[in-house]
């Protein structure tokens, strides 16, 4: 598989402390350990089922073979399979200053199950997929349709992958874990939440749809962003001279998932469709950033209003975002950053899209989004 340069470095992290490193399947993590971490580390893959199956059995056998080893740092894959281990991993950073990396692809089990967190030993960050800036020749039509999961992006089929993905991993795996009971059920939310993906949440509208009722399409929501599938872009509510919404949204994790669970399998440039999956990978361009640079300082939200004034994206008081697909910016697009202006608590205002003439607007810059995703990267927009 093609090998790109990650934003986060396993190395830097440890150094300071163990680590939890989460990330849906496929995003890579096993990847970045084996090709930054020093082969000397001392491997535990929960996914070797005879392995799983002696350690659950005897867990005290994990002290054993990492003493045994002598590796003064130690990872374990897929740690959420066997959440009592971390009381031996607890132990082993107390009494032995043992390093570990400890990667999981959720958290539910670790938060719903009363896992030993290591009571603040060991600090989290997430994997998510291939930023714009990791690859290095991007092609942002691929990206809108297949996502960034190196398997699928760098795939010469990546309809099969994401279609073995989607029916594999995301329906039978949830399954399996006993997340939910009627698979059914669970397959046609899962269809319904990608298809409006980016989009106000209406449990109702979707209970309606699915015949489950609006309880549990709130907990199936629940089970999206605890098994990292999913996150809420919440509304931004301290506006005062227009009354704001505050319903939020709810992004799948990758667009390419999005789209094999909507059954979206084409869309021309610059329609409504492509206009909402590119709002999608700016969406996940700005969590990635606020995650990987900034540690998640800030929240990611939105700003709407009754009256229909919206802005797609804010962070804290600082940034907001408006994201546009025209090539020729007209007087109508700056209507909802012209609105939030008005409030007076937003320090800087973006307007990106495919024009790339670079202006500045009524205090709004105006910015190619090429341009606006260097200079974010770059640490020039936010840090």
């Amino acid at each position: 598989m093609t090998y790109c340069k990650r934003v986060i470095d396993p190395t830097e992290v440890v150094r300071k402390s163990s680590f939890f490193l989460f990330g849906p399947r496929g995003t890579g993590k096993s990847l970045l350990l084996r090709k930054k971490m020093n082969k000397s580390c001392f491997t535990i893959n929960l996914l070797d089922s005879t392995l799983y199956f002696k350690l659950q059995a005897h867990p005290s056998l994990l002290k054993e073979m990492i003493l045994e080893k002598g590796s003064k740092i130690v990872i374990i894959d897929e740690v959420q399979r066997l959440p009592e281990l971390l009381n031996i991993v607890h132990l082993l950073i107390e009494e032995n200053s043992i390093r570990f990396i400890l990667t999981g692809s959720s958290a539910r089990k670790l938060m719903r199950g009363g896992a030993n967190l290591l009571a603040g030993r060991a600090l989290r960050r997430d994997l998510f997929p291939l930023t714009w800036q990791e690859i290095s020749k991007f092609d942002l039509n691929k990206y809108l349709r297949f996502g960034g999961l190196p398997m699928s992006y760098f795939n010469v089929e990546p309809d099969d992958y994401l279609d073995v993905y989607v029916n594999t991993y995301l329906k039978e795996e949830i399954q399996a874990e006993g997340i939910v009971k009627k698979l059914p059920a669970f397959s046609q939310f899962l269809e319904m939440a990608a298809t409006t993906s980016g989009e106000l949440l209406n449990f109702t509208s979707i209970s309606n749809e699915t015949g489950v009722s609006s309880k549990t399409i709130k907990e199936y929501y629940t089970i999206l962003e605890e098994t990292l599938l999913g996150f809420m872009v919440t509304p931004w509510i301290e506006a005062k001279q227009r009354k704001p919404i505050q319903t939020a949204k709810f992004y799948f994790f990758d667009t390419g998932v999005k789209n094999t669970l909507s059954g979206t399998r084409n869309f021309t440039e610059k329609t409504d469709l492509w206009g909402k999956a590119f709002e999608h990978f700016i969406a996940m361009e700005l969590r990635a950033y606020l995650s990987y640079k900034l540690k998640n300082k800030y929240a990611l939200q939105f700003f709407r209003t009754t009256s229909q004034f919206e802005v797609d994206f804010i962070i804290g008081n600082i940034l907001a975002i408006e994201v546009k697909t025209t090539d020729r910016l007209r007087n109508e697009n700056f209507k909802g950053l012209r609105a939030l202006r008005e409030e007076n608590k937003i320090k800087d205002f973006y307007l990106i899209s495919l024009d790339k003439n670079e202006i500045q607007r009524e205090g709004i810059h105006c910015l190619f989004w090429q341009n606006f995703l260097g200079k974010l990267w770059e640490g020039k927009i936010i840090s």
